[in-house]
């Protein structure tokens, strides 16, 4: 029979202390966080009309600096202004809060407006 070991000699050996730039580094995928970007404009613009598609979103890293891209779509009449700055806004702290990246510009595109039914229906519009 062979003899087991208890292992308690390995726990007197002190651990060696390796410097966290040593220890390797976490990469973030760019898709990973135009998926965080798109979802934190989805969360900005809120309710979305019926037909339109959910945002989405493109991101360039580079030396852990995101450059946003986020395409969305709105109910007309609103502030578009108002609501791309809350879009702009949200995307940047949630990337910044979620991977730990600069966001030092977000660009918003509005791919589309959507007229409101009760806004058409009053103007007597019909799609």
């Amino acid at each position: 029979m062979t003899p087991v070991s208890t292992g308690a000699g390995e726990l007197d050996r002190p651990l060696a202390v390796v410097p966290p730039a040593e220890r390797g580094a976490t990469r973030i995928a760019d898709r990973v966080v135009a998926k965080i970007a798109s979802q934190a404009a989805r969360e900005a613009v809120g309710t979305l009309p019926p037909d339109a598609d959910r945002p989405s979103a493109s991101v360039t890293v580079h030396h852990e600096v995101a450059h946003v891209r986020v395409h969305i779509e709105l109910d007309y009449p609103c502030d578009v202004g108002a609501r791309c700055r809350t879009v702009r806004h949200h995307v940047v702290e949630r990337v910044s809060d979620l991977v730990g990246m600069q966001v030092p510009e977000v660009v918003v595109n509005v791919e589309r407006l959507h007229l409101t039914a009760a806004h058409g229906a009053a103007q007597g519009r019909t799609r």
